[in-house]
């Protein structure tokens, strides 16, 4: 039984009972379900029977069924209850006004992974933007984020940079949930959007997802487990290099290589506290499909040891900066599009600040760049207070 209950359990419990009349729409995945497994499309229409009238789904389909970046999925019909499936992850990534024109209200009901670059923050950002000009009211079922919401880790997004893996100023492991950055959104970019949310029951912020007593539900393809994403706010950025970052293997983003990478020189030059709170246990693989699919890959499983001290982003950045180093000759950033973006280097997009990426390439070191970033980190924080639920 979750000793935490989230947004979903609480309405199975009659939270929204109050809700009369009003027409229904629902942005979810197939990672929005209760405790006890009960989809949020069926929780809602058992609640409300005849009131929804419109799924939505994010990258990835509403059935989370589709893998990678930029594979759009189409619109759809929902044969059981006989409504539109809108796809948000298509030729247009937010609501198109006539969308919404069979709805009230918009229920968001997303697991985000609390890391900057995962593209459900910016789909609920495009929602309230438009729901903001339609007269519509949203409504967070909160969830918790899974890298609990104490530490904050890496330098703020440039305004220049902005994505859809990026659409506001902040550090790429966050600490807000989905409902904080809601209110965060309406509040500092001005939507002045009709917003509720509703709130989790018995979380804290100290809390890790394994203390929540929620069953980890892979809210997208390769997120299988709540160690990939705790690992995820390092290991993304190898979505921009030539280096596998797991895709076609069981475990992705904890397992990451290349053909020709040097495990043994890569260990040797990384310091000490490169890897405080993980080990790096040499490892090969075949990816299945993505880079190098088919090809053995020498690399890594990172293992965490201790979640309160390891620094996925910092760790990243020195394997990052060692294979620069070492492989200089073999090793390559990708060039766009990444996310839609079509001129900006994918580098730079998830890293955040382009002055970074020149800093890494020219082997600044990296206690001196995390130090850079503390004033922006500690303004973050400060800033991000009036905004916090828990």
């Amino acid at each position: 039984m979750a000793s935490v209950l989230t947004g979903l359990d609480r309405v199975s419990k009659g939270e929204l009972d109050r809700l009369k009349g009003i027409r229904i729409g629902l942005l979810a995945n197939q990672a929005s379900l209760d405790s006890s497994l009960s989809h949020a499309k069926d929780v809602i229409f058992a609640r409300f029977p005849g009131r929804l009238k419109a799924l939505f789904g994010p990258q990835h389909g509403y059935g989370g069924h589709d893998q990678d970046n930029m594979i759009e999925t189409g619109h759809n019909r929902d044969k059981e209850l006989n409504i539109p499936i809108f796809s948000l992850y298509a030729d247009k990534r937010e609501p198109l006004p006539w969308m919404f024109d069979e709805i009230d209200l918009l229920i968001i009901d997303l697991q985000d992974v609390g890391t900057r670059v995962y593209t459900f923050a910016a789909t609920m950002l495009g929602c309230l933007r438009v729901s903001a000009r339609m007269g519509k009211k949203v409504l967070i079922l909160d969830r918790p984020n899974p890298l609990g919401g104490d530490i904050m880790e890496g330098n703020l997004l440039s305004p220049d940079l902005y994505s859809f893996v990026g659409p506001w100023r902040m550090p790429m492991r966050h600490g807000l949930t989905m409902g904080e950055m809601a209110l965060l959104f309406n509040r500092v970019l001005q939507l002045d959007c009709d917003l509720e949310v509703i709130p989790l029951k018995g979380w804290r912020r100290s809390m890790l997802w394994k203390d929540t007593g929620i069953r980890w539900l892979m809210p997208s393809p390769n997120m299988p487990l709540a160690e990939t994403a705790m690992v995820y706010p390092g290991q993304v950025l190898w979505e921009a290099t030539n280096l596998s970052e797991g895709r076609g293997t069981c475990r992705p983003f904890e397992i990451f290589g290349a053909p020709y990478l040097d495990i043994g020189s890569v260990m040797e030059s990384l310091p000490h506290h490169a890897t405080e709170g993980c080990t790096l246990q040499p490892y090969y693989f075949r990816p299945t499909f993505n880079k190098w699919a088919g090809e053995l890959c020498k690399g890594f499983m990172i293992h965490i040891t201790d979640p309160f001290t390891y620094m996925p982003y910092r760790t990243s950045l020195y394997i990052l900066q060692a294979v620069l180093k070492l492989h200089g000759d073999a090793f390559l950033f990708k060039a766009p599009p990444y996310e839609y973006e079509y001129v900006k280097r994918p580098i730079d997009i998830i890293l955040g600040d382009a002055s970074l990426t020149r800093a890494l390439e020219q082997g600044a070191s990296i206690n001196d760049i995390e130090g850079s970033w503390k004033k922006d980190i500690d303004e973050f924080s400060e800033a991000r207070m009036e905004f916090l639920i828990y």
